[in-house]
């Protein structure tokens, strides 16, 4: 008891991360009696689990926070504003005086370490190969977390004393930090199970499937921003070649249900709970796809923040940008599709699109639930008061719906997981990083990755193959990131797609606009509405927004620049 007491301590101290890289003594958390029992190793791996992405922060780390704001946020891209302007989109942000981000993640790399570094004197290793594969797998994470904040960082693989020269090094260069990730990544496969023990836990999936990640995200890096050419081959490989081993697991499916269908599928998939939360009466149970999630619970641990009226009704306010992006359903983006209806009529642009816009936005005039009404599986008349009914016209009239759950649930009493990683984002990793290996992707490479993406919500629509590209005069590069965008929108992947593939200078800069006014049925419908038009006579949200080469890279905190001169600054800042 007094062990399990001591790393309880333990833990708590390491979820009280400090702002600075003030890390306590090594020795201070070196009591041997802790690490000399298997069971501690994987109490005292718990707490990473609190470090993953999630619907809001956590402590004084930002970072994790995809939902609103925060450094991976969709708020902080091209495809989504909110009530006020947010810094980070408008391109106007700032060197800051501290930033907790920097701080906390090297406080808990170097919680990681002390794990790792006690591992090595523990007798049997395969009593603690789950944590210590754990360990890997984290490290990895935390790292990669900031390389795509700052780029070349320091790197530590063991928990250093507060004198240790290499708090005052100078920083390690991206393709090397990376090169280390992977390698943790890939001894992690080695140590984790195939099967986690607990709901929620890393597995060798994950491992993989973060490989992916890691992979194609600095692949794509280092062939956009003309980096190391080699570092990038041999990154892409890694990504592709993570991404078919979760594949050919066949551990993880497209979250799908025939009563729902391919559109209620997709937007059913996220606001899974263990209570009756869909006509199907689904649960959590029932989704393969969530590879890595952040757990909650309806009752032991709900989302605690305001989510679906949040979502729903006032925090998001999507873009015509975004919903210019979905496909026709012959396959084919609205510029070239005869299947396009316009935007003439008050939901003419849904028509014959891709079933995920009908799926993430509401439609004027439709009915739908929010948590005020009691859940039905059908409606009847009784049902309608429980209902409300979509209007348009507020805000940029595109009416997001993703994320927002139907039953009748108090106010951030939701109890939905986040999805960390999930298979559909490895499907995508993989057809993307075999077309950036080759220049070229096979239809057969296709069918067993995007296709599979596209057709869980359109099995009707038709798929991306080389065809269709040659015939149409499409290229295929845009078409596979057009995909991610879609499917991936409010997950907090947008603004960093956009850095690695070093189009954010010309893709962030124009006017965040809402539905178009001009010749449409809400000219003369919409009368109060009192924003700016542009040119084609769209709402206009935001204007006035800049990106410059300085912004790929978060600028160092003054406060760690003092702590350590030779930290240097990124560019432009």
């Amino acid at each position: 008891m007094k062990s399990v007491s001591k790393i309880l301590s333990i833990a708590a101290i390491a979820l009280s991360a400090a702002a600075c890289m003030n890390l306590e003594p090594k020795d201070s958390l070196g009591d041997a009696q802790v690490w000399s029992k298997a069971s501690n190793y994987s109490l005292f791996a718990n707490q990473f689990y609190a470090w993953t992405r999630d619907f809001n922060g956590s402590g004084s780390a930002t970072y994790m926070n995809a939902f609103t704001d925060g450094v991976h946020s969709d708020h902080r891209s091209d495809l989504i504003a909110g009530p006020n302007e947010n810094q980070w989109s408008q391109g106007t942000n700032t060197v800051p005086a501290t930033d907790a981000n920097y701080g906390t993640l090297y406080k808990r790399i170097y919680y990681v370490n002390l794990l790792l570094k006690n591992a090595e004197n523990f007798a049997s290793k395969s009593d603690i190969a789950t944590p210590v594969g754990e360990a890997y797998f984290f490290r990895a994470y935390l790292y990669f977390e900031l390389v795509q904040m700052y780029g070349d960082v320091i790197y530590v693989d063991a928990p250093v004393d507060l004198n240790s020269e290499k708090l005052q090094a100078r920083r390690d260069s991206r393709v090397a930090v990376i090169r280390n990730c992977l390698a943790d990544l890939k001894k992690a496969v080695e140590l984790l199970p195939e099967t986690p023990a607990e709901t929620g836990r890393v597995g060798k999936g994950a491992a993989n499937a973060l490989i992916s990640r890691v992979g194609l995200y600095e692949g794509t890096w280092q062939k956009y921003h003309s980096g190391d050419a080699a570092a990038s081959r041999e990154f892409l490989a890694d990504a592709a070649a993570g991404a078919k081993a979760v594949m050919d697991s066949k551990q993880y499916t497209l979250f799908y249900n025939a009563a729902l269908g391919g559109r209620d599928s997709y937007k059913y998939l996220f606001i899974l709970e263990n209570v009756d939360c869909n006509p199907a009466k689904l649960t959590k149970n029932d989704n393969k796809e969530y590879i890595l999630a952040h757990c909650h619970d309806e009752a032991l641990k709900k989302i605690g923040t305001n989510i679906t009226h949040g979502a729903q009704n006032s925090g998001v306010y999507l873009t015509k940008k975004l919903a210019d992006m979905y496909r026709c359903q012959d396959g084919l983006p609205i510029a070239k599709s005869t299947l396009f209806k316009g935007y003439a009529g008050q939901n003419t642009e849904f028509e014959n699109r891709d079933n995920r816009m009908n799926a993430t936005m509401l439609q004027h005039g439709q009915k739908y639930w929010n948590n005020d009404g009691k859940w039905r599986t059908t409606w009847t008349a009784a049902d309608e008061e429980n209902a409300m009914t979509c209007d348009r016209r507020s805000n940029s009239g595109y009416i997001n719906n993703k994320w927002a759950t139907e039953r009748q649930v108090d106010d951030t009493n939701e109890g939905y997981d986040y999805p960390v990683i999930r298979y559909a984002e490895v499907l995508l990793n993989y057809a993307e990083a075999k077309f950036e290996l080759d220049g070229a992707i096979s239809d057969e490479d296709l069918n067993i990755s995007l296709n599979l993406v596209r057709g869980r919500s359109n099995p009707n629509m038709a798929k991306l193959s080389n065809n269709l590209v040659s015939a149409n005069g499409l290229d295929m590069l845009e078409e596979i990131r057009c995909e991610r965008s879609v499917e991936l929108i409010l997950e907090g992947f947008r603004i960093d797609d956009l850095k690695r593939w070093k189009t954010a200078e010309t893709e962030m800069p124009g006017n965040l606009t809402g539905l178009k006014l001009t010749d449409t049925w809400y000219a003369t419908n919409w009368t109060n509405q009192s924003r700016p038009k542009d040119a084609e006579g769209c709402i206009v949200l935001y204007d006035g927004r800049s990106w410059s080469a300085k912004n790929y890279l978060l600028p160092l905190p003054s406060d760690e620049r003092q702590l350590n001169p030779n930290l240097g600054q990124n560019p432009g800042w």
